[in-house]
């Protein structure tokens, strides 16, 4: 893919490294010399220094070629604005940063929906490995209302049971099964045993639920 990222700041500047070291290429937009020529000495990509809340600097950046852009400076006007400019331009995917959480109903006015919040998505990692006290918690999918779960089978009123009889349901489903460390991907026919870990997708509402389930 090619992505246009505005912004080369901690957010910026890690998103572009880990997307150049996966092959796709990228062009980073900042107005800041300084961060400019911090990109420029660890990144093997294009660095366009000037505002992305400019259409010539949009364009020099060759945003009209763009798979993605990524608004992701700490600005949320400045995000906001380069939206805007960039939806013009019928880019496939345009993302952007959020910084106060107040201001994401702006950016769905205009027909962002992709709003991302690392501090708050930070924070609710946080809260989980905090609260999840009894299995692994790995991530969050989605709009966060739903998860990937690390269990170890201990109810009895599991073990022995086929996956079929008990997954998928509504609000999970067992995506993997570790037997003697090997992963296999779930068959109905397969029989859960005492110790057995899982990988489950489920909804957050439901997790409590789960968790009694196969540990209780």
């Amino acid at each position: 893919m090619y992505v246009v990222i505005m912004g080369a700041g901690r957010v910026g500047l890690n998103l572009a490294s880990n997307l150049v070291s996966r092959g796709h290429d990228v062009t980073l937009i900042e107005c800041d010399d300084n961060l400019c020529a911090n990109a420029a000495s660890e990144l093997d990509a294009l660095i366009v220094c000037g505002s992305g809340t400019e259409t010539k600097i949009l364009e020099e950046a060759s945003v009209v070629d763009a798979d993605v852009f990524v608004a992701a400076t700490g600005n949320d006007e400045a995000n906001l604005l380069s939206c805007v400019l960039v939806k013009q331009y019928n880019i496939n995917k345009i993302i952007a940063r959020l910084s106060n959480p107040d201001h994401e109903e702006a950016f769905k006015k205009v027909g962002i929906d992709d709003v991302i919040s690392p501090e708050l998505t930070a924070a609710g990692y946080l809260e989980k490995i905090i609260t999840r006290t009894k299995f692994a918690y790995l991530f969050v999918l989605g709009k966060c209302d739903s998860e990937i779960l690390y269990i170890t089978i201990k109810n009895k009123k599991v073990i022995g049971k086929r996956v079929g009889e008990i997954s998928p349901a509504e609000d999970y489903i067992i995506v993997a099964v570790y037997k003697n460390g090997q992963l296999t991907i779930p068959r109905d026919d397969m029989i859960l045993n005492e110790g057995d870990k899982i990988s489950i997708l489920v909804k957050t509402k439901s997790v409590k639920e789960i968790v009694n389930m196969c540990t209780k």
